[in-house]
């Protein structure tokens, strides 16, 4: 079973990924990433299905143009877990 973040956990992960926020009225969190052009928006989505998929942990996300919107949270755990803060962080790392 994964178990959703205590708050320790929480505030350790908005020190340390700056531009994720908490989603209002919701137990998730959200951050918008904004590219030079769609080519590297989409790029960016691609490689990160990639590592989405080997976690078995998908984000809910839109992309418009250069911009991807991307909100996370575990379903079958009713909020954010440890899950959230590693696809975050890769997320992080793969926009560079």
């Amino acid at each position: 079973m994964k178990t959703l973040l205590t708050d320790a956990e929480r505030a350790r992960f908005f020190s340390d990924r700056p531009g994720w926020s908490p989603v209002e009225g919701r137990d998730a969190i959200r951050k918008r990433f904004v590219f030079k052009d769609f080519n590297e928006a989409f790029g960016f989505m691609a490689r990160v299905a990639l590592v989405a998929e080997k976690m078995d942990h998908h984000p809910e996300w839109s992309n418009v143009y250069r911009t991807v919107d991307v909100l996370l949270s575990t379903h079958d755990a009713g909020g954010l877990t440890a899950l959230d803060a590693e696809l975050a962080a890769a997320m992080d790392r793969t926009a560079g």
